[in-house]
């Protein structure tokens, strides 16, 4: 047992090590805001975005999708998604377009920040390409069902249309995934001087990552009304990966597509959910209080279903 823990902690602590040392280095002011936003902006739009290029088109993609695996994460994300929205507006009384940032926050993972360097860290290789083909999929179906839930009541503008069409095409992260995909249909394979360039700023993308993480934990923090976060985070941490665990073990798909499925599920929230908020006006403290407590229980809750999985 004490064999399994240290193993499972040699995953876990350096991922949430690095973030503690990004959120230290902003509450005793190393970095400031300016620079915390910039490095987040470098995460964002290069170092993901190539580490994402590199990691596809060098990879070996699988000749048919295991839809299993694709039904298993959406199904508990909606799940999870349609439940807070409806806790929201019925126990917490709060609007629908409230109700649906909720929701948004309980079924939008952080897959940026958290899930890419853990996942990775977890699998090795054999996770990449599950991991990033659900990326490319993920934040393209909850943004288009949070944004239809809030604007279908008062009709789908053509601006609200504009708007999240080029959110989407211009997306730096979708954008390496749509370069990658290509470099691999085309052979692509860097060879000299723009390999070692891609190879390092692909490096860069894990620490670069969870430092910009733990700078906006320290920013965001926790306030508001703490019984949505909590519940929030509930749903996000456990019911989310339990739905899809047992949905992996009824629907046919690799044993490490699975893996990689429930370890996505159980991702602390989002900030993306935040940023919608933002958009919106509403709902931002309990968004933004749900990134920060569910990244702090995340440390915990992670290490729990890597046991259950048998990671380690």
């Amino acid at each position: 047992m004490l064999g399994i823990l240290a193993d499972l902690a040699l995953i876990v602590l350096p991922v949430f090590g690095i973030v503690g040392v990004g959120y230290g280095a902003a509450k005793t002011r190393l970095i400031s805001d300016s620079a915390s936003d910039g490095l987040a902006e470098y995460v964002f739009s290069l170092a993901v975005p190539i580490l994402i290029f590199k990691t596809l088109s060098e990879s070996k993609l699988p000749d048919a999708q295991p839809w299993g695996y694709w039904i298993a994460y959406f199904t508990g994300a909606f799940a999870v998604f349609a439940l807070a929205a409806v806790v929201a507006a019925k126990v917490f009384k709060r609007s629908h377009t409230e109700a649906v940032i909720h929701g948004f926050s309980a079924g939008q993972a952080n897959t940026v920040f958290v899930g890419v360097p853990l996942i990775l860290k977890a699998y090795g290789e054999a996770g990449a390409v599950p991991l990033f083909l659900l990326i490319a999929v993920h934040l393209p179906v909850m943004l288009v069902a949070a944004t239809i839930a809030v604007e279908g009541g008062s009709g789908f503008s053509r601006a609200t249309v504009k708007r999240l069409f080029r959110s989407l095409a211009f997306n730096p992260i979708l954008l390496g995934i749509y370069a990658g995909g290509i470099g691999r249909l085309m052979g692509f394979e860097a060879h000299g001087v723009l390999k070692q360039v891609l190879d390092m700023m692909a490096a860069s993308a894990t620490p670069c990552a969870l430092v910009s993480l733990g700078l906006a934990l320290k920013r965001y923090g926790i306030s508001g009304d703490l019984r949505p976060t909590v519940f929030i985070s509930t749903l996000k941490l456990i019911v989310h990966p339990l739905l899809v665990l047992g949905l992996t073990r009824i629907l046919p798909m690799p044993p490490v597509w699975a893996g990689v499925a429930v370890l996505f599920a159980a991702m602390p929230c989002g900030i993306n959910a935040y940023l919608l908020a933002q958009r919106y006006g509403v709902g931002v403290g309990t968004s933004s209080s749900s990134v920060s407590l569910s990244t702090a229980l995340g440390l915990f809750t992670i290490t729990f279903w890597l046991y259950v999985l048998g990671v380690g």
